[in-house]
């Protein structure tokens, strides 16, 4: 039963009314791993019946502690992280929750010893839940965070290896069907495609749309116009470069990410070629860079800080027990057109 009206509750009437001890209450406000998930369930819900809050919290004149979550890149200083940062660290100031950022280089081929230790130290700090951006998963880390009791929703998964996971994303197959579309109604024929790594879920989105527009226009798809590498500057300009110097060129570009588009730049500025005059060239994103490049770039928006605020508060509602509507939550993307497109 929730605190009587005027009557301050304390550990004692939680750990009463949900039948567990005072220890055990004293681990879930802590953060504690070493409880069991049903009994943290039971006892964070009747703090939150209670409305119990932490002395400190109380001196400060504060309505809760404040929580905390993590904010996991396997590349932090790219400009969609960036823009997916400010959308979780918006987030986390307008709900009153702490995010805690790490850069992971990668997540994959870790000792299990290793996992579940970063699980427990997420706990420890009194971590309930985290976000984790652009990474691949495996299946024993999303064991090491179900055994500690973390939530978990993901940002443009490369895979997921479970259908449980929650994830939030952009439509990528109708944002690779309408940036190819828009290339074809200027009279392109000849469009190639440059996507991120084999295995990333949105890249094979974008190029699945990529190839539905070629289909719908009744353009044949040419397997020598499609490369894949990484969502970088360097993979544009590689490949960029190998697409502009083959017998029978593009007349226009579809790269699946910003950067991936300025490196295309580079390597069509190296050969001498004029954008868009010689090369219309399509990126995905719209972070800054867009505006950055002479001339600016046409792209197809993601709108990444929603994604960021749409995760955490998915995330908030799994903390708290809450069911969700989807476990896959998609976005819309908009094609947004400057000036590296044109007439071939």
């Amino acid at each position: 039963m929730p605190a009587e009206v005027g009557r301050r509750a304390t550990l004692a009437m939680v750990a009463e009314s949900c039948g567990v001890s005072l220890p055990t209450v004293s681990k879930v406000l802590n953060g504690r791993a070493d409880v069991a998930n049903a009994t943290r369930a039971r006892v964070e819900e009747a703090l939150r019946q209670h409305n119990y809050i932490p002395p400190g919290a109380r001196s400060r004149g504060t309505p809760a502690p404040t929580r905390s979550i993590e904010l996991v890149f396997d590349d932090i200083i790219s400009p969609y992280a960036t823009e997916v940062l400010h959308g979780v660290t918006d987030g986390g100031d307008e709900l009153g929750v702490d995010v805690v950022v790490r850069r992971l280089p990668t997540l994959t081929d870790r000792p299990p010893r290793t996992e579940a230790a970063w699980a427990r130290r997420m706990t420890d700090a009194g971590r309930k839940g985290l976000i984790v951006v652009t990474s691949e998963l495996t299946s024993r880390q999303l064991a090491a965070f179900d055994r500690a009791g973390l939530s978990l929703v993901v940002i443009d998964p490369v895979n997921l290896p479970r259908t449980d996971v929650v994830s939030v994303g952009a439509t990528n197959w109708s944002g690779g069907l309408e940036a190819t579309d828009h290339l074809i109604r200027l009279g392109h024929r000849r469009i190639a495609f440059i996507g991120g790594p084999v295995a990333s879920s949105p890249s094979r989105a974008r190029l699945h749309g990529y190839r539905a527009a070629l289909e719908n226009a009744g353009i044949p798809a040419d397997p020598a116009l499609v490369r894949n590498g990484s969502f970088d500057f360097p993979s544009g300009l590689v490949l960029g470069g190998e697409l502009l110097d083959a017998d029978e060129p593009p007349t226009a570009v579809f790269a699946a990410s910003d950067p991936t588009a300025m490196g295309v730049f580079a390597a069509a500025q190296a050969r001498g070629l004029r954008i868009p005059g010689q090369l219309s060239i399509v990126g995905f994103d719209d972070t800054y860079l867009t505006v950055m490049s002479t001339p600016a770039l046409t792209t197809v928006r993601q709108p990444l800080r929603d994604m960021g605020r749409v995760a955490l508060r998915t995330l908030l509602r799994l903390i708290s027990g809450e069911p969700l509507d989807s476990h896959h939550v998609e976005l819309a993307t908009t094609l947004v057109v400057r000036e590296s497109t044109a007439q071939p």
